[in-house]
């Protein structure tokens, strides 16, 4: 009875972490099994398919061993010697017939389970709607995104950092690369993981069936930040989208404030244009992300913490305690030249 009680306490505590774990996946917003596009739909079939599947197993080889621990064994001290052979027999050849069944039964299951795996898989790298396919580059950088929107003319480009805006319906080609260590794009609502390799260019189909923000994280451990290289992605209406996309194919938007305008200058006069790019400025630094619009970001610090002049102040002062081992310098800013800094950045919209 003390076996039987303790099968029944397994099965209890893993039927609850089961259902836990689907309750913490449904109820994030970053989940594999919230499907917002055709690919993740296919990859939240299959994942429900398994667990259905692989849960009524568990539950079957649950109830056999139950029945088995539970189950009145007879007594064999008076049966006679001949009857106790025959019984062995039978029990071998039930035994062997059981065996043999489950082992096919599990060849079939694990071969459906494979070929379903590799339908899914080799329907996801594939473009299945050709509809005005747009291209955009991901670069994987310590500890941030690099956005590159190719436009199919070497005249306008369009360069930003760790939000991608997409418009509904339409099927977008994300070509991955890195500029230092392994890193791993992945946005849960709309698609798997894809890794992004130095020297390489990967590619991997996104799409978007209806409006909303959902969040990418590297998953491949690229360093001590790989916690904080998150990213957005942006889905929204045609007419948005192109409305987005003309504005930020625009250079920077001049300071119009005295506030603004200083700030400006103390952009200019410190390091910051070393590492970072302004369109329409003198700031034409390539190391860290381009700062063209970046009052228009929800994030900084690759959406470390929201994007409010608070948190900027924070990161512009100390970067390194919001973000240890990142490479962003710590600039030397006095406190007559940091309101406007922040004015200026914020007003890049």
């Amino acid at each position: 009875m003390k076996t039987t009680t303790r099968v029944a306490k397994v099965s209890a505590a893993t039927c609850t972490a089961f259902t836990l774990l689907l309750t913490s996946c449904i109820y994030n917003r970053q989940s594999a099994i919230d499907p917002a596009g055709p690919q993740s739909g296919r990859i939240d079939t299959l994942w429900w398919s398994f667990f259905w599947l692989l849960g009524a197993i568990f539950l079957i080889v649950m109830v056999l061993t139950a029945m088995t621990l539970t189950r009145q064994h007879r007594g064999f001290e008076q049966e006679p010697l001949e009857a106790l052979h025959k019984a062995s027999e039978k029990t071998e050849a039930r035994l062997r017939s059981v065996i043999t069944g489950a082992t096919i039964v599990s060849i079939v299951i694990l071969f459906v389970l494979i070929v379903a795996s590799t339908v899914t898989g080799k329907a996801n790298s594939e473009l299945q709607n050709k509809k005005n396919p747009l291209t955009i580059q991901v670069t994987g950088t310590q500890w941030w995104w690099q956005i590159e929107y190719k436009m199919g003319d070497p005249t306008r480009s369009l360069v930003t950092a760790n939000e991608i805006h997409i418009p509904v319906g339409r099927p977008i080609q994300i070509r991955g690369a890195s500029n230092d260590v392994i890193h791993s794009f992945w946005v849960p609502n709309l698609n798997g993981k894809r890794d992004l390799i130095p020297s390489r260019i990967t590619t991997e189909w996104l799409e978007a069936d209806h409006p909303g923000a959902y969040r990418g994280q590297c998953a491949e451990f690229c360093g001590l930040q790989h916690a904080h290289m998150a990213l957005w992605v942006i889905a929204e209406p045609e007419d948005k989208f192109n409305a987005w996309l003309e504005a930020q194919l625009q250079p920077a938007a001049s300071p119009r404030t005295p506030e603004e305008i200083k700030g400006e200058q103390v952009f200019m006069n410190h390091a910051c244009i070393y590492c970072h790019a302004i369109e329409g400025t003198p700031a034409a630094g390539q190391s860290g992300p381009d700062l063209t619009h970046f009052g228009s970001r929800r994030g900084i610090a690759a959406n470390t913490l929201p994007n409010t002049m608070g948190n900027l102040a924070g990161w512009i002062l100390d970067p390194q305690t919001i973000k240890p081992g990142n490479h962003m310098a710590t600039i030397e800013v006095s406190s007559g030249d940091l309101q406007p800094l922040l004015e200026y950045l914020e007003s890049l919209k």
